[in-house]
Order: C-alpha cells, then structure tokens, then sequence
C-alpha cells in the first residue's frame, strides 16, 4: 500500500482520520494525497439557495473552506515529519490536488488510482452524504477503505484481526491487505458461530492459505450468544487488543442492510478501531 488517497473534510474526526493515515504511511513508506471533499448540492436545491445568498459571498465562503482543508492538511504532514512530495523526497511524502470536482461521486472514480482511501468512518447519525462518499469509495473504486475511528488509533496494522465470513466480498479485502498481513506481528482468522456468513470454505483454508504465504495466523471461534453479528466481532476485536479488523463489506444487499441492518452496517457506525473494508 504505497499510495494514499485521503478525501479531507472540515468535520471534527479528520484529525483522527489522517492520525491513521500518517501511521500507514510511515508503515508502509508510502505516498499520502489530501483533496478537498466538498458535496455536490441536488440541481433542485440550487435555484432555490441562489435566490437566498448572493453567489460572490457563497463563492469567497467556498474559497475560505478550500484553503483551510489544505492548510489543515499540510499541517498535519508537517508536523508528522513527512514532506511534500518532489523528485527528490523520500518516502512518506505527500501531495495535494487543487483540481477536484464537486459531488461525492469523485471519491470512488479517482480512488482507483490508489492504494487504499481512508475516511472516517460514519455512525448513526452522519449525514447522507458523508455516508455516499463511503459507498461511493466501496462500490466504485475497487479498491480497500479503511475506516478511521473517532479516536486516534496509537498503532495500525501490528495486530490484526480477519472477520472470516465465507464471502466473495471478504476474500477480496483479503487479497488487498496482504500488504499489511505481512507486517503484521499476530494475525487471527475469527469465525462467529451462527453469524451471518454464507457457503464457502472454512476459516481453517483461509488460515492455511495465510500460513502457505509465510503469514502465521491463528483461528478464534466465538459464539453469537444475544448480540447480531457486527456487535461480536467488535467485542472479539477489542478482546484480542487489535489494532485492524480486516472485513468484507455488504455482503448481504445493501438495501437490505440499511433497512433491517447488518454487521458491515453496525460495525461502519459503531467501530472504535481502524476497519479495512472491500466489497
């Protein structure tokens, strides 16, 4: 994971957000790039917000909003002690795009040019369009998320824990944080008895495959008991003191998941440590 791509916003957990990236990009010495998130406002709303507030002064606004983020950004890299990025500059390094477009949509087009997008991670009661930047970046860019917490995490990646579901979606975000797999200094392949999972192989494949490429995994079974399944892998996330949850996202439809819930649901609003996720 040697590029970064990090959507900054003017929200409270973005400080939280690139404390994760930063520490993946020491990691991994990689390459951070910061653009400014700004929402695309619905053409219905348009005619009627113009006909409120004077478009010179919501412009200068917009403008003002745009160089905070990047001051924000630069900042928060200097002070970590990486540096732009320039022919010379060795890595981690970072950069910033002055050219993105409005609308959410530009997280997931842009992000396949890129390793990993980090975000923070959304909760019960985050606007919908942060929560279209996340889908945007899991459905359309095919690449991993990692989800940053509300609380800056103290590590990333040295104890890692893989929610084992049988999935297509979960074998996928496996493939992608083999990077990180690697570096990592205790990996555990959790199964929840009488979770949501679907037919597949077993978890006791995927800790042979892990082992097979020099990964020396162990397998940890928990039950269900009273809690839906989002809420069990939390608990033996925190139980096994981890510092990444490596899980597949929808895996069941999405639709369905907004509506009645689901364990990628609960864990995108609930989680309290960094979470990769693909779909």
């Amino acid at each position: 994971m040697k590029t970064i791509l990090v959507p900054i916003q003017n929200i409270a957990t973005m400080a939280s957000t690139l404390e994760a990236a930063t520490r993946l990009a020491q990691r991994t010495g990689a390459y951070i790039e910061g653009f400014p998130l700004r929402f695309g406002i619905p053409p219905y709303l348009v005619a009627e917000l113009a006909t409120g507030i004077p478009f010179d002064s919501c412009n200068a606004k917009s403008q003002e909003e745009l160089a905070e983020m990047h001051r924000l950004f630069e900042a928060f890299m200097l002070k970590h002690d990486i540096s732009p990025a320039t022919a010379r500059a060795s890595r981690p390094c970072f950069g910033w795009l002055e050219t993105a477009p409005e609308g959410e949509d530009f997280v997931g087009s842009y992000g396949r040019a890129f390793d990993v997008i980090v975000m923070p991670r959304s909760d019960v009661d985050a606007a919908g369009p942060h929560r279209r930047a996340i889908e945007s970046a899991l459905f359309e860019s095919g690449r991993p998320v990692l989800l940053a917490p509300p609380d800056a995490p103290r590590s990333i990646a040295t104890n890692i824990v893989i929610h084992w579901n049988g999935s297509t979606e979960q074998a996928r975000v496996n493939a992608f944080a083999m990077p990180l797999l690697r570096l990592a200094e205790r990996v555990t392949v959790l199964t929840v008895i009488a979770g949501q999972a679907v037919p597949g192989p077993s978890a006791d494949h995927i800790v042979r495959q892990l082992r097979y490429n020099d990964i020396a995994a162990n397998l940890v079974s928990i039950e269900l008991k009273d809690r839906d399944t989002g809420e069990a892998v939390l608990d033996a996330a925190r139980a096994q003191g981890c510092d990444l949850l490596i899980k597949g996202a929808f895996t069941r439809n999405r639709l369905r998941q907004m509506i009645f819930g689901g364990a990628t649901s609960y864990i995108m609003e609930h989680a309290d440590l960094p979470v990769l996720m693909a779909h």
